[in-house]
């Protein structure tokens, strides 16, 4: 069984700062891209960034030079710094990350539950 679990979403106000944390647990043998994704209201999941287990780096063109995404692999752990948010930033923040899993060393994305991001005066 393996989950991921985020943590670190709120209220904020524009041009805050909010830091996200999702940390893997289970039987995990290896992990390999992590990322995370955002679906506001009435719109599409949209991929806002992801992260090699090399730690390079991609970042959609609306969180450049505003998000930052990181790992400690000691820890299963992704994080997303997010500055100079604003209003347009307001969804649901999912992680996601393709591992490997269990003795067959089964591959699988999985996903967290989400954690709400509201910028917001």
């Amino acid at each position: 069984q393996v989950q991921l679990v985020e943590s670190g979403g709120g209220l904020v106000q524009p041009g805050g700062s909010l830091r996200l944390s999702c940390a893997a647990s289970g039987s995990i043998f290896s992990i390999y891209d992590m990322g995370w994704y955002r679906q506001a209201p009435g719109k599409q999941r949209e991929l806002v960034t992801t992260i090699t287990s090399a730690g390079s780096t991609n970042y959609a063109d609306f969180v450049k030079g505003r998000f930052t995404i990181s790992r400690d692999n000691a820890k299963n752990t992704v994080y997303l710094q997010m500055n100079s948010l604003n209003p347009d930033d307001t969804a649901v923040y999912y992680c996601n990350a393709d591992l490997t899993y269990g003795s067959s060393r089964s591959f699988q994305r999985y996903w967290g539950q989400g954690t709400q991001v509201t910028v917001s005066s």
